[in-house]
This record gives C-alpha cells, structure tokens and sequence, in this order.
C-alpha cells in the first residue's frame, strides 16, 4: 500500500511538472514569435523613419532658408498634437506603460514621425531616440491589442518594441536590448523580456541595414595604455561629464519652467522658442547645432576637434527645442554634449581628445539616463573594445557622481545609488 501510494505521488508530482515545463516552452515559443513579428514592423518603421529624417535633413542644407520657417513649423507639430494627441505623454508615456500605470496611444506612432521630421526639417536642436522609443512601443502595444493580449504582456510588448526602433535607428542591438529593461527602474533589470528583445534588436537592426541604413562607428585615435596617470586624467573628464549631465537635465527643467510662465499658449510658446533659436543660430555664425549634432559628434572623437563652448551652445538649444513643443529626442544631443566637453577637456588635461570625446559621449550618456549597462555596450558597439578600461571608468563615475537626475520625469530611482537600500522615488528631471 505505501508503495502504491508513493508511485500515485510520484505520478502526480511528475505530471505537474510536464504540465509546467510545456507552458514554459509554449511561453518561450509565444515570446519568440512575437519578437520576430515586432522585430520585422517595427524594424521597417524604423527604417522608413530613419530614411525620412536623412531626406529632411538633406533638403534643409540643401536649402538653408527653410531654417526660418522653424516657428511655422513649430506651429504645425502644436496643432497635430493639440488635434490628434492631447494626452500624449511623450516618452515619460512609454516608461509609465512599462511600470503598468499608463496606456500608449498608436496615433503616438504617426505623430512623433511627423513632429520629429518637422522639427529636424526646421533645423531644431533635437534627436531621435525619444522618438524611435514612442513608435517602437506605440506599435508593438498596437500589436498586442490585436492579437487580445492582456494587460501585462502588453507592457512585455512595449519594451520588445522600443528595443527594435532603437536597433533599427542607431544600429547598436546590444544596447537597444538592454536599454529598455534598464531605463524604467534605476536598480531593477526586467529580465523577463531579454530574449524576446535580444531577438527584436537584431533582426530590426538587420532590416535597417538591408534597406541602405548602416550603423554609425566611430574610429578612436591615440588610446593610451591604462596607467594611474591615464585613468586618474580619464576620471576627472568623467567628474567634469556627470556634473555637465546634471547641467543638462537641469536646463531641460528650467527652461520648461520658464516657457511655462511667460508662454502659457503652447502656439504662443513654440513660435517665439523658434524665434530665439533663429536669432541665436544666427548670432553664433553657424549650423553646427542644427538636428541632432553627429557632426560635431564625428569632429570631436576622429578629429578631436570641438569649440570651448560648443557642449554649452549645444545643450542650450537642445532644451530651447524640445521645450517648447518641437520633437525628436535627448539622447543624441547629449552624445553630442559629452563628446564635446570631452574633447575640450582632453587638451585641457593633456589626453587623447578622441578618447576622451569618446569616453566623455558615453558618461553624459549614462548621466542623464542612469542605465550603465547600456553605455557600456554602446561604447562598445560605436567605439570598439581597445579604449574598454576608458569607457568602464567614465561610466562607473558619470553613474554615482550625477545623483538622481534623469531626462525622464517617470523615471523611477528604486534602488539608491549610495547605499544598498530600497528608496522607490521619481527621478529628478
């Protein structure tokens, strides 16, 4: 009898097992196939997205005098949105759908492509990865809401999405993998969605690639062997880069402050804010802050070339921009921001201006997002592995030395930084 007893256990045991071993592979599977589909729509939106504001980048130098009809430009995002997308929370939205508190809107997807193109058509002083996160998890949630997806795997959905415009727009799958995982919760991975957005970001990043839109990399010059005297130079350019990251974040905020007291009609705001940025390009005698700023990017880290107060030029037009009602993204401008001030600071200090424009590119990076293992992999996937020990050293200090900070109000700081304690507070943006 206890023998018997005993099998019919064992049995039991063993069918509950096999039960949950085949809704972990059926799971698996699930997840595998929806990665590929979203890798494969939101790779080619991506695409489509990138090529559009190439175009329009083209175009504007082509025909300089289009830079004047920024304020009219301006005032057509304001309606869009004001028409189409009043709720529209941006990329604060997307982070906010992750944590289970917000739904994303797919008429996200068709705005931000159009405000982003307007705003790099009207030579605004923005990026693209804002942008790039918005249609890449505004599809995927699309997609999940047809297929009858509940509420979780929705969220699930979001991160693979933003993984694969990220992918497809920068080329970069290791970090556009990791990134959304990392960016919602400072000190929380949601590893849950690793394979699926590993999967995501490498087929979108292929697609981008076999439609013509090729990865950008950068070659480092006059990287240096690793000595206290190297690393204690490279420690202060990342000292300097998470105090500028703090600046930068700080700017965002009060220059939204001050928009939001003298220009309380968003048409009001975005005509003037084009305004200034006009007036200000033209009293600087250059287009070098226009879009994004790869340009200045390229000079600083294969030239080690950059103006004393370009990063300061930079970061004030990017917050006179995104501001004020035009669209695109932070990310890049502050790759911009880092490479330059890093750059400078290498001929100040007597080190390698491309390294440290380099290494200074990925510390504001990690100082203004708080995700280290996305700046890491990204230095890696732009730069290289040679200049490795750099890299981990800006990251590691930009990471503790830029406190609390973040581009991103729904940000959320859950683990602190200092102390192995549990905090769970907004990051301060």
């Amino acid at each position: 009898m206890g023998g018997t007893e005993e099998n019919k256990k064992r049995s039991l045991e063993y069918g509950r097992n096999f039960q949950r071993r085949k809704k972990e592979i059926l799971s698996l599977v699930k997840w595998m196939a929806l990665a590929v589909l979203v890798g494969c729509v939101v790779g080619v939106a991506g695409s489509l997205f990138s090529y559009a504001l190439s175009t329009v980048t083209w175009l504007r130098e082509k025909e300089q005098r289009i830079f004047l009809l920024l304020p009219v430009l301006g005032l057509c995002i304001v309606w869009l949105y004001q028409k189409f997308g009043r709720q529209d929370g941006g990329t604060n939205q997307i982070l906010s759908a992750i944590r289970s508190a917000d739904d994303v809107s797919f008429w996200s997807a068709p705005l931000i492509f159009v405000a982003t193109a307007l705003t790099h058509l009207g030579g605004g002083s923005a990026g693209r990865e804002g942008a790039a996160l918005q249609l890449g998890g505004s599809i995927s949630n699309k997609i999940g809401k047809l297929l009858h997806m509940d509420e979780a795997d929705r969220h699930m959905m979001v991160m693979i999405g933003m993984s694969a415009a990220f992918a497809a727009l920068f080329g970069t799958p290791m970090a556009a993998a990791f990134f959304p995982m990392e960016v919602v919760s400072v000190g929380i991975m949601y590893y849950t969605a690793l394979l699926p957005c590993v999967i995501a970001a490498l087929l979108a990043s292929e697609l981008a690639i076999g439609w013509g839109i090729h990865p950008e990399v950068f070659h480092v010059t006059d990287i240096p062997e690793l000595t206290l005297q190297t690393g204690g130079k490279l420690a202060l350019v990342a000292l300097g880069c998470a105090l500028v990251s703090i600046l930068f974040c700080s700017t965002l905020k009060w220059v939204g402050q001050i928009y939001g007291r003298f220009f309380k009609n968003p048409y009001i705001r975005v005509a003037a804010a084009g305004g200034i940025i006009i007036l200000l390009t033209i009293l600087l005698r250059t287009n070098d802050y226009m879009g994004a700023g790869t340009n200045l990017i390229l000079q600083a880290v294969e030239q080690g070339k950059a103006e004393p107060f370009a990063f300061f030029w930079k970061l004030l037009l990017t917050a006179l921009t995104m501001r004020a009602g035009f669209r695109g993204g932070e990310i890049v401008p502050a790759f911009c921001v880092g490479a330059t001030f890093g750059c400078v600071a290498g001929h100040l200090i007597g080190l390698s201006p491309s390294l440290c424009a380099a290494a200074g590119m990925t510390a504001v990076f990690c100082g203004v997002t708080n995700c280290p293992i996305s700046s890491i992999l990204i230095a890696f996937e732009l730069f290289g592995f040679q200049g490795e020990p750099f890299y981990l050293i800006a990251v590691a200090i930009s990471y503790a030395a830029s406190g609390n900070y973040s581009l991103y109000r729904e940000q959320r700081i859950v683990y602190s930084k200092y102390k192995a304690r549990y905090v769970n507070e907004r990051a301060e943006s």
